[in-house]
């Protein structure tokens, strides 16, 4: 029963990918599923809803800071602060040093934002018209890219990927934080390397500034612009929780919207709601989005993947495969056991919050450690599920930047967080047999 449940899990997960619907539906149909299987096995409607929920509700905690991620990357667009950072950035960027600059860009702007897609749809779009009207490879600027997106939606305290993690392993997301830069510095060097040797191959033979004179013409920019992101970046550093961080964050690029680029208040609550949208279509494909509803599809996964995940948890249905998932840890090891895990999840459910709350009942009992788990979870799934080309979490950015999965073997990052972990896991955690 549990399999046949599964495998219409998968065919319709397949189906949804297929007819390009939203991943959403195949979890809604999952749900649906697990629940029926809850009643065979001879739980209640009452049981079942008890199950889910008490799972739910860590979710929802998550949900809360997805929901100020939105409004923060409308109205970071309204204020100017986005504008400013994109034409600051690129003015540093130097033809011969093209490639490693990009990437130093978006890792940068990523772990202020905490967000792959609001990099690559607003600095990510501007890079690749300098990449295309410059003379350098599409392909290999797209990589440099997603490796440097995924620098901070990884990492980042404002990441939704890195609250989700901590939330479901019950971890402290500040202390996680700190152990993610100490395990991405030595891939995070190399992968500095890999970029300034193609640097040298891939230089800029010139430069476009017809998108940089857009966003000049259009905001009043100067430092004040980047308050927003200064408040973002310091107050966690002061040990203030990540949402009164994020509050604070948005009144102050409210303040600036409305007191410096002019906005009035219908149009700053639009742009914190619907996302902001300026007239000129130029600079709308540049600079548009945001907002509470741009969101909305993270929010409906992350809630049913709570529910169903807790009936799953509380009916045992998933205790066959977490004992194969446990055996494979016990013979080759937690994290290469997590890799595993992870890469079967992400291809299967095309998702990073799925992934990493799967990889957690899977492999959750293997750990004594919880933070190790997080670890494991942060430096698999979370990365992974951007080289899965069929994952929304690969194809999103990636049709944002007008590239196809010919650009993943470049997202160097991607691949050394991962690989270099599995070498020196030992140095951050001893390994428990």
């Amino acid at each position: 029963m549990l399999t046949a449940c599964f495998g219409a899990f998968f065919a319709l997960v397949a189906v949804c990918l297929g007819l390009k619907l939203p991943v959403a539906w195949a979890l809604l149909g999952g749900l649906i599923l697990f629940w029926l299987l809850g009643l065979k096995k001879g739980f209640s409607n009452r049981d079942l809803w008890k199950m889910a929920w008490e799972k739910c509700k860590k979710s929802l905690i998550v949900v809360t800071i997805i929901a100020l991620i939105g409004v923060i990357t409308g109205l970071w667009r309204a204020s100017g602060t986005i504008a400013y950072c994109v034409v600051q950035g690129v003015e540093l960027v130097t033809p011969r040093l093209f490639l490693l600059v990009s990437f130093l860009l978006c890792a940068a702007l990523s772990y202020v934002l905490g967000t792959s897609y609001g990099v690559s749809s607003t600095l990510g779009v501007i890079l690749m018209a300098l990449a295309r009207s410059g003379g350098v490879s599409p392909t290999v600027t797209a990589g440099v890219i997603l490796s440097g997106v995924y620098f901070g939606d990884r990492c980042s305290p404002a990441s939704s990927a890195a609250s989700l993690v901590a939330a479901v392993t019950e971890t402290d997301l500040y202390r996680n934080v700190r152990q993610m830069l100490r395990t991405a510095a030595l891939p995070t060097a190399l992968t500095l390397a890999v970029y300034l040797l193609l640097s040298f191959r891939h230089p800029l033979s010139s430069v476009d500034d017809t998108a940089l004179r857009t966003l000049t013409g259009h905001f009043t920019l100067s430092w004040t612009a980047l308050l927003p992101a200064a408040v973002m970046f310091l107050l966690p550093l002061c040990k203030v929780p990540i949402k009164p961080a994020m509050v604070a964050s948005i009144l102050t690029a409210a303040a600036l919207a409305v007191g410096i680029q002019g906005a009035s208040l219908p149009e700053l609550a639009r742009a914190a709601w619907s996302g902001y949208h300026p007239a000129d279509p130029a600079l709308d494909a540049a600079l548009g989005g945001g907002g509470v509803l741009s969101m909305a599809e993270s929010y409906i996964i992350v809630a049913l993947t709570g529910l169903y995940s807790g009936i799953l948890e509380g009916t045992g249905s998933l205790a066959p495969l977490s004992g194969r998932a446990e055996a494979l840890a016990a013979r080759i090891g937690r994290f290469p056991a997590m890799i595993a895990v992870s890469t079967l999840c992400a291809a299967v459910l095309c998702n990073q919050a799925v992934t990493s709350m799967m990889g957690q009942q899977l492999l959750g009992r293997a750990y004594t450690d919880r933070e190790e788990l997080a670890m494991d979870i942060e430096n698999s799934g979370i990365l992974i599920a951007g080289l899965i080309p069929w994952s929304i979490a690969c194809s999103i950015p990636l049709a944002m930047l007008g590239a196809d999965a010919g650009a993943l073997p470049y997202a160097a990052l991607l691949w050394l967080i991962p690989g270099c972990y599995l070498f020196t896991k030992r140095w951050f955690y001893r390994e428990r047999r």
